[in-house]
């Protein structure tokens, strides 16, 4: 029955956004609940507001005139990005419909619009070097390890020379945070986000740097920003 359940959600949708995600993403009421910022500032231990400003601080000097949102966002990004004056053409893929429409609703009450394609990250129909700037916010985590990979080649490769790639996320788990010492929270977390686990002990930057010289790319890092003592960090590549 509780299998039974889930494939509901199917739709299109991958697979496992659909079994682990569907209260979160797909379920309107999920949707709802989630979308608002009291609770998104909760989850994120009140540093919504500070990782929101470091992306668009690293964001902004950068004229950019392809901006792609690689899948929706709970919270202001969307419009936030919308309404920085060097957004010249904002692009927003996701590969749940209903998470298309309700960021539209978002860009329609600031009267701003950008063009939306119901893609998976993992497989964007995009020619190579579509876009002077590529943001990923708070998806990675939630990916299995195989999609990330997948989904991060695909924003490398749409990537154009000299365009930048920022990414919000959890930062590693490298045992010494308060809130990764913490048995009981950790575990209810990770039992929430099934692919957290595996990304906290990854390594995103030398996954990065290996992806784009298997296209023949190199990747320039900027030094990443820790917000929570390193519980979560942005980080900024250019091409």
């Amino acid at each position: 029955m509780r299998f039974n359940f889930w494939r509901r959600y199917l739709d299109g949708n991958p697979e496992y956004l659909a079994h682990y995600y569907w209260w979160a993403y797909l379920a309107p009421r999920g949707i709802w609940f989630f979308d608002h910022y009291p609770i998104i500032n909760l989850i994120l231990f009140g540093q919504y507001r500070a990782i929101l400003d470091e992306v668009m601080r690293r964001y902004a000097p950068l004229q950019s005139a392809r901006t792609l949102q690689l899948t929706c966002a709970y919270g202001s990004l969307t419009p936030t990005l919308a309404l920085c004056a060097n957004t010249r053409e904002l692009h927003i893929t996701d590969a749940a419909a209903i998470q298309l429409a309700a960021t539209k609703t978002k860009l329609h009450a600031v009267s701003r619009h950008a063009t939306m394609a119901r893609m998976n990250a993992e497989f964007l129909a995009y020619a190579d070097a579509s876009f002077d700037s590529v943001i990923i916010f708070f998806l990675l985590h939630e990916l299995p390890a195989a999609a990330r990979e997948r989904a991060l080649s695909e924003a490398i490769r749409v990537l154009l020379p000299g365009g930048q790639l920022l990414i919000a996320e959890y930062g590693e788990n490298r045992g010494k945070h308060l809130l990764h010492r913490f048995t009981p929270w950790r575990w209810t977390l990770e039992k929430l986000e099934p692919f957290l686990h595996n990304f906290w002990h990854s390594d995103l930057h030398g996954q990065l740097n290996r992806l784009a010289a298997k296209q023949g790319k190199q990747l320039h890092a900027s030094p990443e920003t820790p917000l929570l003592g390193g519980f979560y960090r942005v980080m900024q590549y250019r091409a």
